[in-house]
């Protein structure tokens, strides 16, 4: 009994020797900024003065402040669009890429790679692609079909749907989860779907769709929290404009914390953003039990 008790406490002296790289990180460069910024949004801090306990006033003048609507409503807008836009172009791209091929393994890497390069380098490429004098795209639309490219990041109407369009190259490792859930489905039920005559629709729909649910849950959820802190296409394609049309939440905290120096309201803005997605993600989680089947569900 004694050597066993020594080997659990050697064993646990193992466990936090080699969690305390992780453990140090977490607390000096994650949780402890965190709760700073929680105590920092109580205060006036201007980064050269020391901060100044300000109670919830600047909670009290962040809902007061027509930016903070304007940003929240266009932040959510293309949130909108950009998720279902996302799920539903990985998912058809990774069921057309599970099946068997010639340069399958070619294709799928082609259309991975792009969600690994820089976001500001992919929005400078956007920029040009979709840039309405000399844009490849609109001299496309042009030259091929007669058809008057629209202003895309340059017109009010159509700057977000443009920005939702550039997440064609950033969904790839959305497409990877489906591919990987889709390669793990048991082929023994398609084939019975297929003796009983059952179409591909119908087995992608009746069996795949329930099968990769909470996959497509977890990827539902996962590209709701990155919509709402888009930031970089913004800031380096239309620094929040035309008419304040692309001026995300983000890009406003941003210009409040480093343009204006005001981190305590900053922070603010920062735990608002939290609760919101915090609260999205319980009710995509409470919405979902009707409509996510478990291996384990009795039902």
């Amino acid at each position: 009994m004694r050597k066993l008790t020594l080997a659990m406490k050697r064993e646990e002296r193992s466990f936090w020797f080699f969690i305390a790289p992780w453990f140090i990180g977490f607390v000096c460069f994650t949780g402890g900024p965190i709760i700073f910024s929680l105590l920092l949004s109580f205060t006036e801090y201007n980064v050269i003065s020391s901060p100044k306990f300000a109670g919830v006033s600047n909670y009290t003048q962040l809902f007061g402040d027509r930016l903070f609507y304007k940003s929240l409503s266009v932040t959510l807008y293309y949130s909108l669009l950009a998720v279902p836009f996302t799920i539903l172009t990985s998912l058809i791209i990774a069921v057309l890429l599970n099946h068997r091929i010639k340069g399958q393994s070619l294709l799928r890497t082609l259309y991975y790679a792009p969600s690994i390069v820089s976001g500001v380098a992919v929005s400078f490429l956007w920029s040009w692609l979709l840039n309405p004098q000399f844009g490849v795209v609109n001299s496309v639309l042009y030259d091929w079909f007669g058809i008057e490219g629209p202003g895309w990041f340059t017109s009010p109407g159509t700057v977000v749907p443009s920005m939702v369009l550039m997440q064609l190259t950033a969904s790839g490792s959305t497409m990877v989860i489906f591919l990987a859930a889709l390669q793990s489905l048991p082929a023994d039920l398609f084939e019975a779907a297929s003796l009983e005559g059952a179409n591909g629709f119908t087995k992608f729909w009746r069996i795949t769709v329930p099968l990769i649910s909470p996959v497509i849950l977890f990827n539902t959820i996962i590209s709701m929290i990155a919509s709402l802190q888009i930031f970089t296409e913004s800031y380096v394609i239309t620094k929040g404009g035309p008419d304040w049309n692309s001026y995300f939440y983000v890009y406003y905290l941003f210009d409040t914390a480093f343009k204006q120096f005001r981190m305590g309201y900053a922070s603010a803005q920062a735990w608002i953003l939290f609760l919101l997605i915090f609260a999205l993600t319980l009710v995509s989680m409470w919405g979902s039990k009707r409509f996510v089947h478990y291996e384990y569900d009795s039902k």
